[in-house]
């Protein structure tokens, strides 16, 4: 579904993404990881148009999304969270997921916004404001906006960053029936290594802006330059 080839991202003279390379199959789960500053964030930022690269191609389903402005994105079907929350914090839980929907244009509705609110459990909420919401309520919200666009690819940028336990288990079985039930093909970006591990298909590991491994979930553990660059103890977390 999306080809990611040979993108090359410089600010200034830092190599933020060093030729990267991957795909992410239709219907699947694909994680994305590596140590802080690996590029992973960066690379969310190409694909949703927000950083134009300075080589490689970019492609959805066989068509180019380096002509696609930033704004244009979700009407070619990719909707996005964003590592720290961006939602609007004056607007109600209902208002938020609203504008996710107004990027497909019009005759969204309320209904349709709050039939999204109940799948992610959020329908008793709907009036709150977004700003006195819990953390992990906050990012449900994300999901539930982003769900709003209809999108075909959903990138997830550490979904389960501030969670606990349970709700780290909770959150893998919620995007597994979420890629079930939307027919949804997942990016995830995540430093949770026991959650990446359980539900990905495939996972691609940057470190320093460099493509230096992928393959499934047990491949990947057990490469030994992951281990050396990145997982090292957090390998059985």
């Amino acid at each position: 579904m999306l080809s990611v080839e040979g993108i090359t991202l410089r600010f200034g003279g830092i190599v933020a993404l060093d030729g990267v390379s991957f795909d992410v199959a239709a219907g699947h789960i694909s994680g994305l990881i590596g140590p802080n500053g690996a590029g992973k964030t960066t690379a969310f930022n190409v694909i949703t148009r927000l950083y134009t690269p300075d080589d490689g191609r970019l492609e959805l389903e066989g068509r180019s999304l380096l002509d696609v402005p930033a704004h244009r994105v979700v009407e070619n079907g990719i909707a996005r969270t964003f590592q720290n929350i961006n939602l609007f914090t004056s607007m109600s839980v209902l208002e938020n997921v609203l504008v996710g929907a107004h990027g497909r244009g019009r005759g969204v509705g309320e209904k349709e916004a709050r039939a999204t609110l109940d799948y992610v459990g959020l329908s008793g909420r709907a009036g709150e404001l977004a700003a006195s919401l819990p953390y992990g309520v906050q990012k449900r919200v994300e999901i539930a906006r982003a769900l709003a666009a209809k999108p075909r690819l959903i990138l997830l940028d550490e979904p389960a960053g501030g969670l606990n336990h349970e709700e780290v288990e909770e959150l893998g079985d919620f995007i597994l029936r979420l890629r079930d039930d939307h027919e949804l093909t997942v990016l995830l970006v995540e430093h949770h290594m026991g959650l990446v591990m359980r539900i990905s298909d495939h996972v691609n590991v940057l470190s320093f802006g460099r493509k230096i491994a992928d393959g499934a979930p047990a491949e990947v553990r057990a490469n030994p330059d992951v281990i050396e660059a990145y997982l090292g103890s957090e390998v059985d977390e």
